[in-house]
């Protein structure tokens, strides 16, 4: 039982030393591969990368801040990593789960970030470089 939690706070521990310290700018919205075609989440997602996500980035900082900036406006809250490190959970700055967001990380590495979101009716991936 001991392995098998190290193994899990390991995994967690690692997502978290990739995630952190770094700027992960939104380059591209797209559509999750496994989603039946939709021409109004395709066009959505169109929209998104033209529109809101066009200069939006993400920061995840030591005791676990997050800070969104979305057209130059920066918004602030918490983050812990759920799921053995997969999925990440984003609070208000005082740790309020009244408005959480939950991502699904779907690919992380050291210049790469990619994350599954919802929006409105429809789940994108928001594509993420390291600046």
């Amino acid at each position: 039982m001991l392995l098998l939690t190290g193994l899990f706070a390991c995994n967690s521990s690692s997502t978290d030393k990739l995630l952190r310290h770094k700027k992960w700018r939104v380059y591209d919205v797209t559509v999750p591969s496994g989603d039946p075609y939709n021409n109004t989440q395709v066009t959505q997602a169109i929209d998104l990368k033209n529109g809101y996500y066009a200069d939006a980035y993400y920061q995840f900082l030591d005791d676990n801040m997050f800070i969104a900036t979305i057209d130059g406006k920066p918004d602030t809250g918490r983050y812990s990593l759920l799921s053995n490190g997969k999925m990440i959970s984003v609070t208000a700055p005082d740790g309020s789960r009244k408005q959480e967001h939950r991502v699904t990380i779907m690919k992380l590495d050291e210049d790469h970030f990619n994350m599954k979101v919802a929006s409105g009716d429809f789940y994108f991936i928001l594509h993420t470089r390291k600046e």
